[in-house]
């Protein structure tokens, strides 16, 4: 008798493309369209299991309750070591593993790390990025899926999935909003933080971004294609961000039909569909209808099956899987991990001498044994988290870490305490409950956005008589007059689904915060004799007082906002008490900048202004600490304080790591990873993606800011030797010695920065290619090396579309920050200079312009290239060194749309063309007309007017 044999797909000694194509055969239609969804069934005939792609992972395992929380990815990025972020993407893996054997719905499809880059810093979810440049956030993300992925030969611990395809720095309208990206910027910065990642082996695959490119949904983005898919040999996993295929009709308006919508994305690329939760019946009915209609064929589902069979397979899932026992879940190695994340991503700006005392001029960190001191602020006694945290295991805030460090302390919040008074002279008040405490995200929630608020506590009430005293409500101003109310009991006013405000809320949060609120002036801009309504913001609704208790309705209560406390007096006496007082200010990571919602400013919220102030004036000696998901503009703090720090939100362990360095027994070493400006007014509108033209990041800014990418001081000196830069074998060997000359131990960031001298194009002014973050006792020294490639001197040559090194002189800086360099080294590189755009040859390309006034990049098709149309009646491209030859005769215009092209040579007209109006933006005609243009090596600047769309220009010579 032959034995049983099971199929091809569980035998581990196959090849994993045999195992992969045996399952795919053996599936049916109806089952292979159910596994393009987020939640795809099981298949019990083949005993294949259920699976989800999308567990949030971003700094410790997200949304299914405690598990250890590291700093935030703005944090891990402000470390500049991307070895420890590769332990602790292990440690999240490995948490991972240990939660899913005690719970099936923890995903191993993790979505992290996120890859924008942190263009600008009112992004809303700077957070959730590494650093505003390419190289350093490759390297970060290439450590941190590496300790997701693991390191065993075939399985992956888990299978992490770079958010989010691509150049997407706006909250703002973000799903119907287009970046305008051109080719250098495209090239030279967006594409390369996703592709060293993708290189290194250890990604699954990418999330298209909610927005739009050049007038294209990124779900339909051509370069998932082009380039994501060309950088490895590896099947790639492209997850749909939630509910972005639906909206590719519903907000995008970008096709008439879902059938017409699913199809274009699934043929794009994309491969698993993230929509209407866990009910993939819509989308399944979507996929058959493109089917039915003919749009897609069978083997573009079974392309997308089989890239999702192979991240399976790499899990596991069908073999005796080496990580099924992992239990490695709140270890210490794990908490001392988290501490070691938080002390790495401390910041120190600025360390001043103190004001005089017993030690002198001596800088005024780190504190001395002994110190008496204030430890004040809205942050002081806060572990705040943000949307992609795991509920606390463990809590440390300043405050409690500075009381371990130096004892009793004076701690003063700087609350506004108020009590709300109604017109009849009725006071509100929160009834005291029983209910036990209950910690937000501390429930296993697949979709948090769903969790409802509490309705098991009472409502506000308000006293029976005038002159009872109510309750006294710590109320926060968090900027642009978004106020929290806390009630005594410690818990937030926060209105549930039924409309009755509640103290019940232990932190602001949810996906629609329900804990903030706004004053209005009762009676219009004029007010009413002190009185205000009270607006809740996500219902836009107004406190009012009925029968059964206080809840939201259309009209409001005018209510009279009674002090009781100032929060800058209680802070002045706290600090007046002290040798040294600790401000610790920043934001809530939930309310004015987070996910769906950009900042406005870079300004330091009013409220917390005062409190340094009031800190400052009692006691000289004020360190201002920034705990914060994103820069401050603090140009008065920064000049009047002695010392300044920032941190992100660190973590559980963030309050004791920020003690140690406060204390000395942390030399700090975090460096910053993107630019401090000083004032808003440094700032280039949010959605110009234009680094290059607009002059944004450390890259391209050309203001004084007020502190560079790469800032950080520590607790000693360190001096920089020996630098020697040669190149060899297609690299930049670079050397130097970098000393600890001073009297502690620390960290340094060694950072190594490019330049071209001489430049034809514009060029960073300096270009981070290499660091090294390094530990040195007092009087040690070490030579580092490092080999950074030729390419590294290049830039993206948009006349021949290609990735060049023009010949010429380089300069290799060895710095401590971008401003900050040490060092100085040239080398040479030989070769021919790239030669002029051969316009009679090749023609213009529209989207390939060296500089551009008053335009916008457009898709060209639906589904692939790009054109440039005019924002405003009139816009203009410029395209340096056209070879016109012996002189043009004619140009042809290729556009869509209505309206005039015009060829200009200095101030000089040399070809103008009128486009007729066509079908629509993507029915394309030629339009031919003369030309008379002088023969030679000129720039052409073409001016566009009406409502017309530029593909290309193509000439003919002078016969």
């Amino acid at each position: 008798m032959t034995a049983h044999r099971p199929p091809l797909f569980r035998d581990p000694q196959s090849a994993v493309g045999r195992r992969v194509d045996d399952l795919l055969a053996r599936l049916t239609t109806d089952e292979r369209i159910a596994m393009l969804h987020q939640f795809a069934p099981a298949v019990e005939r083949l005993d294949v299991g259920a699976f989800r792609t999308g567990q949030e992972a971003l700094h410790g395992v997200a949304w299914m309750g405690p598990a250890t929380v590291f700093p935030q990815a703005v944090g891990l990025g402000a470390t500049w070591n991307p070895e420890l972020v590769r332990r602790v993407g292990e440690a999240v893996s490995r948490e991972a593993r240990a939660m899913r054997a005690k719970d099936d719905r923890v995903g191993l499809n993790v979505w992290a790390p996120t890859v924008n880059l942190l263009r600008h810093p009112l992004w809303g979810r700077n957070e959730e990025g590494y650093a505003e440049d390419p190289y350093l956030t490759s390297a970060v993300a290439v450590a941190y899926t590496r300790g997701l992925r693991g390191d065993h030969p075939v399985h992956w611990r888990t299978a992490p999935i770079l958010k989010h395809w691509l150049a997407h720095n706006n909250e703002t309208d973000r799903d119907v909003s287009s970046a305008s990206v051109r080719p250098r910027v495209l090239h030279e910065y967006d594409l390369r933080a996703f592709r060293g990642a993708v290189e290194a082996g250890a990604v699954a695959g990418v999330m298209p971004a909610y927005n739009l490119v050049n007038g294209r949904p990124n779900h339909l983005s051509p370069w998932l294609r082009e380039h994501l898919r060309a950088w490895t040999d590896r099947e790639l996993l492209v997850c749909s961000d939630a509910g972005a295929p639906s909206n590719l009709v519903d907000s995008e308006k970008y096709f008439a039909t879902h059938e017409e919508a699913t199809a274009a994305a699934l043929r794009a690329g994309v491969d698993s569909f993230t929509d209407h939760g866990t009910d993939g019946s819509v989308m399944g009915a979507r996929l058959r209808g493109a089917l039915e209609q003919g749009l897609i064929d069978p083997e573009d589902i079974d392309r997308a099956v089989r890239r999702l069979l192979t991240v399976r397979f790499a899990l596991g899932e069908f073999d005796a899987d080496p990580h099924e026992d992992e239990t490695a879940y709140d270890t210490p190695a794990h908490r001392a991990l988290a501490r070691e994340a938080a002390e790495q991503a401390v910041v120190l700006l600025r360390n001043e001498p103190r004001a005089e005392g017993p030690r002198g001029r001596a800088p005024l960190l780190p504190l001395a044994a002994g110190t008496r001191l204030a430890v004040v602020g809205l942050l002081a006694d806060e572990c705040k988290l943000d949307w992609y945290s795991g509920s606390l295991l463990h809590r440390s805030s300043p405050l409690a870490g500075l009381r371990e460090c130096f004892g009793a302390v004076e701690y003063a919040e700087g609350t506004d305490l108020v009590r709300l008074r109604t017109a009849s002279g009725g006071v509100l008040l929160a009834p005291a409950s029983d209910a036990a405490d209950r910690a937000r995200g501390a429930e296993v929630a697949l979709d948090p956005a769903l969790l409802a608020g509490r309705t098991d506590l009472p409502p506000l009430t308000v006293t029976d008589s005038p002159g009872t005293d109510g309750t006294v409500f710590a109320m926060t101003d968090w900027g642009d007059g978004v106020l929290t109310l806390r009630a005594a009991g410690g818990r937030y006013l926060s209105v549930a689904e039924d409309g009755f405000v509640r103290a019940s809320a232990d932190q602001p949060g949810g996906w629609v915060v329900q804990e903030t609120f706004r004053l209005v002036p009762a009676g219009g801009d004029q007010g009413n004799q002190g009185e205000h309504l009270l607006q809740h913001i996500a219902t836009g609704l107004y406190l009012c007082v009925a029968a059964d208790g206080v809840k939201v309705a259309a009209e409001g209560e005018p209510l009279a906002v009674d002090s009781v406390e100032r929060g800058e007096d209680a802070v002045a006496r706290a600090a007046a008490a002290a040798d040294v007082v600790v401000v610790v200010a920043g934001n809530d990571p939930h309310i004015n900048g987070r996910e769906t919602e950009d900042r406005r400013t870079l300004a330091l919220p009013p409220h917390q202004e005062r409190l340094w102030r009031a800190a400052r004036d009692a006691n000289p000696d004020t360190v201002l600490v920034l705990v914060s998901s994103y820069p401050y503009a603090v140009p008065e703090a920064a000049a009047d304080l002695p010392a300044v720090l920032w941190t992100a939100h660190g973590g559980q362990d963030a309050g004791t790591a920020l003690a140690r360095v406060l204390a000395g027994d942390v030399s700090p070493a975090g460096r910053l990873p993107q630019t401090w400006y000083r004032d808003d007014a440094d700032l280039p509108d949010l959605m110009d993606y234009d680094v290059i033209g607009s002059r944004q990041t450390y890259l391209y800014f050309r203001g004084e800011p007020l502190f560079p990418f790469g800032h950080g001081l520590s607790y000693t000196r360190f001096a920089y030797t020996g630098l020697t830069a040669e190149l060899t074998g297609g690299r930049v060997r670079v050397r130097f010695t970098v000393a600890n000359t001073g009297a502690r131990a620390s960290d340094e960031v060694a950072q190594v920065y490019l330049r071209a001298v001489d430049a034809d194009v514009p060029r960073p002014a300096a270009e981070l290619a290499a660091h090294e973050r390094l530990h040195l006792a007092p009087g040690e020294s070490r030579e580092l090396a490092f080999d950074v490639p030729v390419e590294a001197l290049g830039h993206w040559d948009v006349a021949h579309g290609r990735w060049t090194v023009e010949p010429g002189r380089y300069e290799v800086l060895a710095a401590a920050s971008s401003t900050d360099v040490r060092l100085r080294a040239a080398v040479e590189v030989a070769g021919v200079p790239s030669p002029p755009r051969p316009v009679l040859a090749g023609g213009l390309d529209a989207a390939g312009y060296d500089e551009q006034s008053g335009t916008v990049l457009v898709d060209r098709h639906r589904t692939h290239g790009d054109a440039v149309a005019p924002v405003a009646a009139e816009g203009s491209l410029l395209y340096r060194r056209c070879d016109l030859g012996a002189g043009l005769g004619t140009v042809g215009v290729e556009a869509s749309g209505e309206g005039t092209v015009e060829v200009l040579l200095g101030g000089d007209r040399v070809a103008s063309v009128t486009v007729p109006a066509t079908e629509g933006p993507y029915t394309y005609v030629t339009v031919t007309g003369p030309a008379a243009a002088p023969a030679g090596v000129h720039d052409l600047r073409v001016v566009l007017r009406g409502a017309v769309r530029l593909a290309r220009l193509d000439f003919t010579a002078r016969g």
